[in-house]
């Protein structure tokens, strides 16, 4: 009796999980933020108490991970309107390798290593670190990277300056610009940063999308 309920819990949870986690959409492990992986953890732990203690009643465990489903949708839900809380959560991008030179001091502000650049290098089947000429540490810790052209010719990458009306003060030292630069070429459109969704800066100039054109 004891191993069909086991056997009934494990099958009724697998479906239940399967569930869960289809409402709250996500598709592989590598998107998963860090509120995600708390989640998952946590349903996971849940889980396999319930399987184990077959005594406890199935609904201790149900609400526990209906709740838990409930707080991430409402996270997400947030996290999509607020760029302050996605970033406070889930962290930003970080400038590795900017114009083909390793930026150590955020690889040590990141406690990324050389050995894990390098790996990640060779998992995108990049032999040679002379070839990039970009490549950024994202939140869920994989590595984007933009390898040179044919000519080895420097472009700029489009840094964000504005996003959801926050300016961006690291993408502003990174092409040696300021705050007050930024907000009088704005001024200059009859613009002020919470009008703009996003802002980047391409080629020496500044390409923007109001937020009034994504409604």
């Amino acid at each position: 009796m004891e191993l069909f309920t086991v056997l009934f819990r494990t099958i009724f949870f697998y479906f239940f999980v399967l569930l869960a986690y289809r409402i709250m959409g996500k598709r592989e492990i590598g998107q998963l933020g860090v509120i995600d992986l708390i989640v998952s953890i946590l349903i996971a732990e849940l889980v396999a108490i319930s399987i184990e203690e077959t005594e406890n009643p199935i609904y201790l465990t149900i609400v526990p991970i209906a709740m838990l489903v409930i707080l991430e949708v409402v996270f997400a839900f947030i996290s999509i309107k607020s760029r302050r809380f996605r970033t406070i959560f889930d962290g930003k991008p970080s400038l590795i390798i900017c114009n083909g030179k390793i930026n150590y001091k955020e690889m040590i502000k990141q406690r990324y290593s050389l050995d894990d650049l390098l790996v990640s290098l060779r998992q995108k089947g990049i032999k040679d670190i002379d070839t990039v000429e970009y490549a950024f540490l994202e939140p869920n810790g994989k590595l984007s990277i933009f390898k040179y052209n044919l000519f080895k010719i420097k472009s700029s990458y489009p840094m964000a300056l504005i996003l959801d009306g926050f300016i961006q003060k690291g993408a502003l030292k990174q092409i040696r610009k300021t705050e007050s630069w930024l907000k009088e070429e704005l001024a200059s459109k009859s613009l002020v940063p919470n009008d703009i969704f996003y802002a980047f800066y391409k080629n020496k100039k500044i390409y923007i999308i109001k937020k009034t054109e994504v409604k």
